[in-house]
């Protein structure tokens, strides 16, 4: 059955995720805020800035007014960044108000906005009025835009607390190179995704120091372990985070040059000054926002996270990267299992 979905967001991930969706026989409206973007879309087909070398299907439709890209559709996909998820939503919201649709809600952004500590799902879920919205989802997983583009293998996860919307999503987004699986631990999934992208930095870092394979392998491991530990303790099932939304994402962000967090970290690894990195990468590096919010929650809840407070002080002029790496090194035995 063919849906009317809104992709509200394009970037990398969300153009891609639009093509496939449209490759899935869908109607597609990809919306930003950017006329010059989707002038482009619309015209030549490409997201230049985002996608290098990759043409879009005819069929997708980019819009600048929210209006007429929400106009009678069955889903929308809000996928910007996290820190911008809440202004999107409250505009989405109020042209909501005025239209008689009751759509389901997926969101594909990883990061925690600041200050409130809130998961994706909260944002959406306080900013989009119940009346307007059948349920909320995220998709989340291994998945770099680049390799979708090549039409690589690729395996995600869509959670909800609600299954049958995670199975709706589910049928929405498989196809031959995209394999969907479902999940009903948002909070997980969600943690998951925000936070892989700090090791992400850590990994990048490391190999711009010239540390190899053992050093990276570390990093991944116990990265895994501290944020295992601050999901917890927000009632996530541990076993999430040894799938797709965990381990899968840890493994992809942190090992591939396409990661931006990884590029990012790299930078710093080689000395450069976080502003010249942002400057540098010209998109949205979700690690740095995310560090600050899961280094103030892990303070709060009392969840040690020494991966998270070494990047934090790098990021923050604190230490140097190599000071950081060695403070870590020199931390008091214990055993792997607490």
């Amino acid at each position: 059955m063919t849906e009317k979905i809104a992709v509200l967001g394009a970037g990398s991930w969300g153009s891609m995720l639009a093509d496939i969706l449209v490759e899935n026989g869908h109607e597609v409206r990809v919306w930003s805020k950017s006329k010059e973007q989707v002038d482009e879309l619309n015209t030549k087909h490409t997201n230049s800035h985002y996608i290098k070398d990759f043409t879009f299907p005819t069929k997708m439709k980019a819009y600048a007014d929210m209006s007429e890209a929400l106009d009678g559709v069955d889903d929308i996909l809000f996928i910007v960044p996290s820190q911008a998820t809440r202004s999107v939503a409250r505009q989405a919201n109020e042209v909501l108000n005025q239209m008689n649709i009751k759509p389901y809600i997926i969101h594909g952004s990883k990061g925690i906005e600041k200050g409130s500590y809130d998961r994706m799902s909260q944002v959406l879920q306080e900013e989009i009025d119940e009346k307007n919205r059948k349920s909320i989802s995220v998709i989340s997983g291994p998945s770099q835009a680049e390799d979708v583009a090549r039409r690589d293998i690729t395996l995600v996860t869509a959670a909800s607390d609600d299954m049958p919307s995670a199975e709706h999503f589910q049928k929405l987004f498989m196809n031959d190179y995209f394999r969907v699986y479902t999940n009903n631990d948002i909070i997980g999934v969600e943690i998951g995704g925000a936070l892989k992208n700090i090791i992400a930095l850590g990994a990048g870092a490391l190999v711009g120091l010239g540390y190899g394979d053992n050093a990276k392998a570390a990093l991944m491991t116990r990265g895994i372990a501290e944020i295992s530990r601050l999901g917890v303790s927000f009632g996530a099932d541990p076993l999430t985070f040894s799938g797709l939304s965990g381990l899968g994402d840890v493994i992809v962000t942190a090992t591939s040059s396409d990661s931006r967090n990884w590029r990012a970290g790299y930078q710093l690894g080689q000395g450069k000054k976080l502003d010249d990195v942002v400057k540098d990468m010209g998109m949205v590096i979700e690690g740095i926002a995310t560090n600050q919010a899961a280094y103030e929650l892990s303070k709060q809840r009392g969840v040690e996270m020494p991966i998270t407070s070494a990047i934090h002080a790098v990021i923050n002029d604190e230490e140097t990267v190599s000071d950081a790496i060695s403070n870590l090194m020199a931390r008091e035995g214990r055993s792997e299992q607490v």
